[in-house]
């Protein structure tokens, strides 16, 4: 069975016992927190190696690992096969560092793009406005709605009713 099915399976289970979920939880956010932190100290050099490699790299288990190369797949310049990926499956971590703060926005982990090690990456107003961009594309903006006696908007001079209103 692959790594990221066994993964789900115990992350996302209905019927494990509801604390052993959040233990399983805490950790594995307390574990992730400290890969971004080693990662985000030097941004630009791609970390490379096998899942197993990657997990006693940073200390973590092969299914911490596994639900931490899910995470960040979205954010990579080079995408992994997570779907089929295998201990000895042969990985990378080359993230894209906007894209890789914005997913961080996106998933409101706050622990993750509130980390110290993006100060060095990008100022203050850098990250401000990663942020904004991020809130922003997920905003929906309902058009206005136009009445039956408002000016028709393909500009004909008519009211609404009277033009493109009519059924």
């Amino acid at each position: 069975m692959a790594l990221l099915k066994k993964w789900r399976d115990m992350a996302y289970s209905e019927t494990a016992n509801r604390g052993d979920l959040q233990r399983l939880w805490k950790k594995y956010f307390e574990d992730e927190k400290e890969i971004y932190a080693q990662l985000l100290k030097n941004p630009d050099e791609v970390v490379k190696g096998t899942v197993k490699e990657l997990a006693e790299k940073y200390n973590v288990d092969i299914m911490t690992m596994t639900g931490f190369l899910d995470g960040i797949n979205d954010s990579l310049k080079e995408a992994n096969p997570i779907e089929e990926m295998e201990e000895n499956t042969e990985v990378n971590l080359g993230f894209d560092t906007e894209l890789l703060y914005r997913n961080m926005v996106a998933a409101e982990a706050d622990w993750l793009y509130d980390l110290p090690e993006w100060n060095d990456i990008y100022d203050e107003d850098k990250r401000k406005e990663l942020y904004r961009i991020q809130k922003l594309s997920t905003t929906v903006v309902k058009e206005a709605k136009i009445y039956p006696n408002d000016p028709c908007p393909c500009g004909s001079g008519k009211k609404y009713k009277k033009c493109c209103g009519r059924k």
